[in-house]
């Protein structure tokens, strides 16, 4: 049996496996996935488990079960691609033929000091549920930075208002607006809604480092009991180590087919890859599948033919009744975005988004 190892159980990584299971897998061809949990989590909505809107055990999704499907459990520790081979931090090996690299990312925290240390994240479940706990923690009246006004820091600021109105909230960002890659009718949209439910936005914030009860804006000390970072991601550390060449972002620099210019059967899907959109779910569940075809296609020693792909669009919420998004080039606001961005987590839950 020859071996195709899949890193990383998200978006990305089970798009691919789901591909490869509905059509046909080759009766000498296996399929190891390895992830640290024993499910997917869904995790366009961990900023709702940390408001505490939601627990864990509804932002899960069972692995396919395939008898020629195996999932190890475990932290990958590093990546051979020598000797086309994947030690997790146990020790354990396995070796592979074809290698599939879809870990997703982390925080990048920009060497600001403290900023790793004192702050929380929601880019991991077990760092989502220490937030949920922290957030919760905080006495009634207390104060809650969130550093980064992009999507995520703009969603767990309104659940986390729906959720604690006893908080004093503020969402800070170095640009002039939140939601800055958005329209800016979008972003001002946005901001009323915030004006209305008394969460703070403040723009222009350079955060130079943090401390325990404060991050610093230059000189400037902004207090808090708790600050949630969400200011940039960057690929996780195993592929950070990869002596490859990467993008200004550390996203590897993968080829027409997604893989690896000296390594042709590694392939790199979603966050750890330099594509030309912005990470996000969407976008690795569509090129994991693309991945799927173009395994399929080398299979059959056949060309692989892609479409380019389209991404449907943004979606947002604003607490549970609210949302914003982007739909091709429409800016779309109110109670149908939130509808839809429900219906989309009600396909993705059974496995049809």
């Amino acid at each position: 049996m020859r071996t195709l190892l899949v890193l990383g159980g998200g978006y990305g990584g089970l798009a691919l496996i789901q591909q490869l299971l509905d059509n046909h897998l080759p009766l000498d061809w296996e399929i190891i996935l390895v992830d640290r949990m024993p499910y997917q989590g869904i995790k366009t909505e961990y900023y709702a488990l940390a408001a505490g809107t939601v627990t864990d055990y509804h932002l899960r999704i069972q692995f396919p079960v395939h008898p020629r499907l195996t999932v190890r459990y475990g932290q990958v520790g590093s990546i051979d691609l020598a000797s086309r081979l994947v030690l997790l931090d146990s020790g354990e090996p396995i070796a592979y033929d074809i290698l599939a690299i879809a870990l997703g990312c982390t925080d990048n925290y920009h060497n600001i000091p403290g900023a790793e240390e004192y702050t929380c994240s929601i880019q991991s479940f077990a760092g989502t549920r220490e937030t949920y706990r922290r957030l919760n923690d905080v006495k009634p009246y207390g104060t809650v930075n969130i550093v980064g006004g992009g999507l995520s820091g703009v969603e767990i600021a309104s659940e986390l208002r729906e959720s604690r109105p006893d908080l004093n909230i503020s969402l800070m960002d170095r640009g002039e607006r939140i939601l800055s890659s958005f329209p800016a009718k979008l972003s001002r949209y946005v901001e009323e809604w915030f004006s209305e439910h008394q969460v703070e936005t403040i723009g222009g914030v350079s955060v130079s480092h943090v401390e325990k009860d404060a991050i610093f804006n230059g000189t400037q000390g902004i207090p808090a009991d708790v600050t949630v970072w969400t200011a940039g991601i960057q690929p996780v550390k195993v592929v950070q180590q990869l002596e490859l060449p990467k993008d200004r972002g550390g996203r590897l620099i993968v080829g027409e087919y997604y893989n690896i210019a000296d390594y042709p059967e590694v392939y790199v899907i979603g966050d750890c890859a330099s594509l030309p959109f912005a990470p996000s779910a969407q976008a690795a569940g569509a090129q994991g599948e693309q991945v799927g075809q173009i395994i399929q296609a080398l299979w059959r020693e056949e060309t692989p033919k892609l479409h380019k792909i389209k991404l449907k669009g943004t979606l947002g919420s604003l607490g549970k009744n609210a949302g914003f998004g982007l739909m091709g080039r429409r800016s779309v606001m109110g109670r149908v975005p939130r509808l839809l961005k429900s219906g989309v987590l009600w396909m993705s839950k059974r496995h049809f988004g």
